[in-house]
């Protein structure tokens, strides 16, 4: 089978699972430049570290009322907690104090609009796997509705076999043919279903789109009025990195042509892991919150013929990852803040780390409910107690014994212990612990047998 052959297949077996043409195209532009050898890798010696950057603390204050009727948000909501061993949106796993992290967008949603009187539509990127439930869940808010669709459906692309470069099979499991293009897909996802340009029709110009996961990521009327006062096409949220981000995705300005991009793990090649894992030079992170111009957006989408040609990322696994065995497979992925390269104009926006707060684990999780953080019952604004805001503890439980929710909330029946005074937390082993269990210091506990820590304890690091 030729590339073209490939690349005609992948097309039907699109089609024919119903997805939309816009992101077909954008399929096809990435599979091309597959073919046509385009590399992936972003090597240091093509970049330079961004200098500085404007910060969210020195932005002047705006007229909420003004700016925020003019915004939409955006949260990306297509993952099932698999890594936590649920098959169910992320988004409706108990963040903290009995409500989902859904539950909490939702409040922050409608306390701002009652505030400031604006309209602030909530809307959803789904995926297959998480639509049904969602909406179900949205039932509960019926204020939500302004008059738009409360979610558009990511799309789905077929993964290829690694060296024929055609749409894998596997009868086995016929989903495991398929993968999500990233985040990156919002782009063409947003037009191909209509949202674009049913939010433009309603005067909408801008979005905040950011993770479902990311609780501190709330919509902020200073950067709504420094987008505008500025006429800035795209924005990215960046925090200065520190050792626990040396894996994330950083910002640089390539050489070339002096345009800002973002560099992933799997953009990096070998030689150059050291630098990337160098986070002093490289100072700025990626939170995955991004504030789009969608007039610009519109515009650009139709320039291009509906494609922004992100940066590949060409991620190489087996069709069932949790089976080596199976066939090797290429999945061809994008991140949506690599679109900071598609925009003449766009800014980085240095933000504090209260504004970052994903959960991706559930060591993330153990922190988000302890009492290094609290839920305003006003506003529903989760934040880090104030003397620790930029300098949460360190987490990291045995990953045999906590990784999936169910076994993690078995070893904490009370919930969580306080983390206030803790600098970190290391767990080796299977430890329970009981209510009003408090940690001080830097502790590291193992256990070679099941262990349980009695309610009201103190676990102090300078003892241990």
């Amino acid at each position: 089978m030729t590339d073209q052959d490939g690349l005609k297949a992948a097309e039907e077996k699109m089609r024919e699972a119903g997805q939309p043409e816009a992101a077909i195209r954008s399929f096809r532009s990435a599979y091309e430049r597959l073919v046509g050898g385009e590399s992936a890798m972003l090597p240091s010696d093509e970049l330079e570290p961004e200098g500085e950057v404007d910060s969210l603390d020195d932005l002047p204050e705006a007229d909420a009322g003004e700016v925020l009727d003019r915004v939409a948000v955006i949260k990306l909501n297509g993952g099932l907690a698999t890594t936590m061993g649920l098959r169910s949106p992320k988004s409706l796993v108990e963040a903290r104090d009995g409500r989902s992290f859904l539950d909490i967008i939702v409040g922050q949603t409608l306390a701002l609009r009652e505030r400031h009187g604006v309209r602030l539509p909530l809307v959803l990127m789904n995926s297959e796997a998480t639509r049904e439930e969602t909406l179900r869940a949205l039932e509960a808010y019926p204020e939500l509705d302004v008059g738009l669709p409360l979610d558009f459906l990511q799309s789905m692309v077929p993964k290829l076999e690694a060296e024929e470069l055609e749409p894998v099979g596997w009868e086995k499991d016929r989903a495991l043919e398929w993968n999500p293009p990233g985040h990156g897909d919002v782009y063409p996802a947003l037009q191909g279903s209509g949202m674009l340009d049913a939010l433009l029709k309603r005067d909408f110009h801008y979005a905040m789109i950011s993770n479902a996961d990311n609780l501190g990521s709330t919509c902020e009327a200073r950067i709504a009025g420094h987008m505008e006062r500025e006429k800035i096409p795209f924005l990215m949220e960046v925090v200065v990195g520190t050792e626990a981000d040396r894996k994330g995705g950083h910002i640089a300005r390539r050489r070339a042509d002096r345009r800002l991009v973002l560099r992933e793990t799997a953009q990096t090649p070998k030689e150059d892991e050291e630098s990337f894992r160098d986070y002093r030079r490289w100072r700025y992170y990626n939170t995955n919150s991004l504030w789009v111009d969608l007039r610009v957006l519109k515009a650009t989408l139709d320039e291009s013929g509906g494609v922004l040609e992100l940066p590949l990322i060409i991620n190489r696994k087996t069709v069932d990852p949790r089976d080596k065995s199976s066939p090797a497979v290429i999945q061809l992925e994008s991140a949506m803040g690599a679109a900071i390269g598609s925009f003449k104009g766009a800014r980085l926006l240095r933000v504090p780390r209260t504004r970052f707060a994903p959960v991706k684990t559930t060591d993330d999780l153990l922190v988000l409910r302890s009492d290094m953080y609290t839920l305003s019952e006003a506003d529903m604004v989760v934040a880090p107690v104030a003397d620790r805001a930029e300098n949460l503890p360190y987490v990291e439980l045995d990953s045999e014994f906590y990784k999936l929710l169910d076994d993690f909330e078995q070893r904490f029946p009370d919930g969580a212990p306080s983390l206030r005074e803790a600098e970190r937390l290391i767990v080796h082993g299977d430890v329970t612990f009981c209510g009003g269990v408090r940690v001080r210091g830097a502790v590291e506990l193992k256990a070679p047998e099941p262990m349980r820590i009695d309610a009201g304890a103190t676990l102090d690091g300078a003892e241990d």
